[in-house]
């Protein structure tokens, strides 16, 4: 079921707020260790130990360690901006004496504060705000003012030890996607397994606004930490239900969605909420330990009108500012690009002071001119003079839609003051009900062919728009335009219906221009290059690639960003803040999308989605037939990618005697013999490839095919001009001229690969023109129907929770 509910949640109580109210108006963010526990027991999340606090000045008594149940005592040091006590000598374990308690508050007392100053002076990023600009004694008197005391709490006995034994589950507010539930193995060594484990063994995330615990609980059942609690590892017990883990979870998803900026009503914001760890004791979840941070909503921009996107991309009226008379800088080159698209000079417009015509386009001298408002206006002028313009434009009401050419617009330090002014008047005049939609700056412009336009400023000479397809069903949004320039000169097959750079995000983000191609009935496959995500636009690209899926699209993703190196020359590139990747693949990849892993991946991915997307995914269950011994090896080599894998269908016995009879008819049968992979042997014909691959797709122990066409054989018509009379891809008894046909009939997926040189490009370009998918290797076939068919197993999934809601 799908628990799309951030925004309609409710606070979860007054003893909540109280704790927050508490900790404001001590002028502290981060709430004591004992706050957490008391938020906890509210939020009806765990058990805590029984606790007792001793505030500074004071000592503890035998009737407080009376209250303590067992043996041992834990001693904590209670202070703000201490994240890790254990590092700084903040926590303690004595016998429950109250001469070894009160020895270890006084040592703790005395020696925290050096050790903490210390650890900030060799590590000053981590210094909490407060403290970054003290050192030396002042900086220690600072943290020994901020001691609060010592928390006293029970020794609570474990039923296990070791890695998994204990959890870690925490929330926190992030920037893209709001808030991110994750859990996972938990105690001292939670970041060396993170570092090691493979994605999703150690910690798992998602965001709140789309999960529920039931959901989350099944993702969870992925981690080491869920087989070592649920007793799956050898000579373990079980030691918690799933039904504690999904109680424990509902309560952070609860609690995340009451305490968020998806909430209006609420006055305070959970930023972290953390407990590491959850220790399991006598088949209850304990909290040992947490941390918490909060703080005040922001202010969230106004959203962006899906009715001007729609202008936008199919303009009855376009203007331009920026189009020179006399030499072809950025916006004359738009223009003529405009004009050769084929889009009615009549319907076009330029604005310059001088009025003069253009490439037979007429001219308004001024925006307060305009006898009509334009669907579209496009700004090819320098950044500082567009500032000036979009404040007139927004003044006079010029246009439902601008589009912003030039850089300098927010991805360099001196603009961006200037840029957040204009967000500041663009955001006033949405609210008043007057802005238009912006996108850029920054920006390539846009290529929509429903809307018969073509605004990108290169010219033809560079990159030929050649009209490939009459038809046309997918859309690729890019933060970047050259991604989008390079991916069309260098792949033949691509040719999106649209095709949108947003530049710098002023305004337009990757959430709008998913969620309107999610909502365009034409539009089935949809292709996007991220940098960086604005506030809160990650959630609202999970928001709509989860209501793209279910309405049974494929929304394939690349998102840059994933190194350090990556994250610093994004911000360079498109005033970008890259985040935290693997968050990003979590979210994104639950919601339905199909994340690539680079460049390459992702023009395989978008390329099979274009090719497969009427096509029947049934199972995993994979054939694969070829001339080439090598090409079958390759095949069942590359079956398994992450933590997904296809297995080989096992071919029933109908299907091994065809196989057999067409061997013999082919006075193959002596040397071969019939398994999956299928080698039918070089000496195999053009007839034996298609009359195998239709024999391997018919076998209801098979889902999809990958056959190796094998161009090299001299037994295939695979040259578009051969030495031998009739023998080439013209032939009627080509692969190239019955393949498509099989391909078009089958329902399921049916993918061919060419491995040779450019001699066999023709052959290639011949059959995928035809719909037929064709990769140059069959490794890279096979990785990328894994993938795919992954991501459309699981967007079933998808449909059928939300059926079910």
């Amino acid at each position: 079921m799908q628990a799309d509910t951030a925004a309609r949640s409710k606070p979860m109580g007054a003893a909540i707020n109280d704790i927050f109210r508490t900790a404001h108006s001590e002028g502290r963010s981060s709430l004591f260790e004992h706050e957490v526990y008391r938020l906890l027991a509210a939020a009806g999340i765990a058990a805590t130990p029984k606790h007792a606090v001793v505030a500074s000045g004071t000592e503890p008594t035998d009737a407080l360690l009376a209250s303590l149940a067992g043996s041992r005592v834990v001693v904590k040091i209670v202070a703000g901006g201490i994240a890790h006590k254990s590092d700084v000598g903040g926590v303690a374990v004595v016998a429950r004496e109250l001469a070894a308690v009160r020895a270890a508050c006084r040592s703790m007392l005395a020696e925290l504060p050096g050790r903490h100053r210390a650890m900030l002076e060799r590590s000053p990023q981590s210094a909490p705000a407060e403290y970054q600009a003290l050192d030396g004694n002042a900086l220690q008197e600072a943290i020994a003012r901020d001691i609060a005391g010592v928390l006293l709490t029970e020794f609570v006995e474990a039923d296990a030890a070791g890695a998994g034994s204990e959890l870690l589950v925490g929330i926190r507010n992030t920037r893209e996607f709001g808030m991110v539930l994750s859990a996972g193995i938990g105690g001292v060594d939670t970041e060396l397994y993170a570092a090691g484990a493979r994605r999703g063994q150690a910690v798992v995330s998602a965001a709140t606004a789309l999960t529920t615990a039931g959901q989350f609980l099944e993702l969870f059942k992925g981690t080491i930490a869920y087989r070592k609690v649920a007793g799956l590892t050898r000579g373990q017990r079980r030691l918690v239900t799933d039904e504690t883990l999904r109680q424990c979870f509902d309560g952070f998803i609860r609690l995340a969605n009451s305490f968020s900026a998806g909430n209006p009503a609420t006055d305070f914001v959970i930023e972290e909420l953390e407990v590491n760890p959850f220790a399991c004791s006598a088949g209850a979840l304990v909290a040992l330990d947490g941390l918490c941070r909060i703080g005040r909503p922001r202010p969230v921009r106004p959203p962006r009108p899906q009715a001007k996107i729609e202008r936008m991309l199919h303009p009855a009226s376009i203007g331009i500012v920026g189009a020179s008379a006399t030499r072809m800088n950025f916006g004359r080159i738009t223009l003529k690009n405009i004009i050769a698209s084929g889009y009615d000079r009549s319907r076009l417009l330029l604005i310059n002071p001088d009025g003069q015509e253009v490439d037979g386009v007429k001219c308004a001298p001024s925006l307060a001119a305009l006898e009509r408002k334009l669907d579209l206006l496009i700004l090819a002028v320098t950044a500082d003079v567009a500032f000036g313009i979009i404040d007139e434009v927004i003044r006079t009401d010029a246009a439902e839609s601008v589009l912003l050419i030039p850089g300098g617009m927010g991805e360099t330090e001196a603009s961006r003051e200037p840029a957040r002014r204009m967000l500041a008047t663009i955001d006033d005049a949405r609210r008043a009900g007057t802005a238009p939609v912006f996108v850029g700056g920054n920006c390539l412009g846009i290529i929509s062919h429903p809307g018969n336009f073509d605004s990108w400023f290169i010219p033809e000479e560079r990159l030929p728009r050649a009209q490939k397809k009459a038809q046309r069903s997918s859309a690729l949004i890019s933060q970047s335009g050259a991604f989008l320039v390079t991916r069309l000169s260098k792949n033949g097959w691509l040719d999106p219906a649209y095709m949108v750079a947003v530049g710098n995000q002023n305004d337009i983000t990757h959430g709008d221009m998913i969620e309107s191609f999610a909502a365009n009935p034409d539009i089935h496959v949809i292709g996007a290059y991220i940098e960086g995500f604005k506030d809160l636009d990650g959630l609202a690209v999970a928001r709509a690639v989860r209501k793209a899926t279910i309405a049974g699209k494929q929304v394939v993703i690349f998102k840059a960003g994933q190194s350090a190196a990556g994250q610093r020359a994004a911000m360079g590139h498109t005033a970008s803040i890259a985040g935290d990747f693997e968050v990003c693949w979590s979210v994104l990849s639950q919601a339905g999308a199909l994340i690539a892993s680079d460049v390459s991946e992702f023009s395989d991915l978008f390329y099979i989605s274009d090719c497969l997307r009427d096509k029947v995914v049934g199972g995993n269950r994979l054939g694969g037939v070829a001339g080439a011994g090598y090409d079958t090896v390759a095949i069942a080599d590359s079956i398994q990618v992450g933590d997904f894998s296809m297995t080989l269908g096992a071919m029933g016995a109908s299907t091994r005697e065809r196989m057999v009879a067409i061997l013999a008819a082919k006075k193959l049968d002596a040397i071969m013999e019939v398994r999956n992979p299928f080698d039918i042997n070089p000496g195999a014909d053009d007839e034996a490839h298609v009359l195998c691959t239709e024999a391997m797709a018919a076998d209801p122990e098979v889902d999809s095919v990958v056959v190796g066409l094998d161009p090299t054989s001299p037994m295939v018509r695979a040259l578009e001009k051969s030495a031998r009379p009739g023998f080439d891809i013209a032939s009627p008894d080509s692969i190239v001229q019955t393949l498509p046909a099989l391909v078009a009939a089958c329902r399921k997926p049916i993918i061919g690969v060419i491995d040779g040189g450019a001699l066999f490009d023709p052959m290639a370009d011949k059959l995928m023109e035809q719909g037929v998918c064709i990769f140059r290797s069959s490794e890279r076939a096979v990785r990328a129907l894994v993938r795919y068919t992954e991501a459309r197993l699981r967007a079933a999934r998808l449909r059928g929770e939300a059926a079910g809601a």
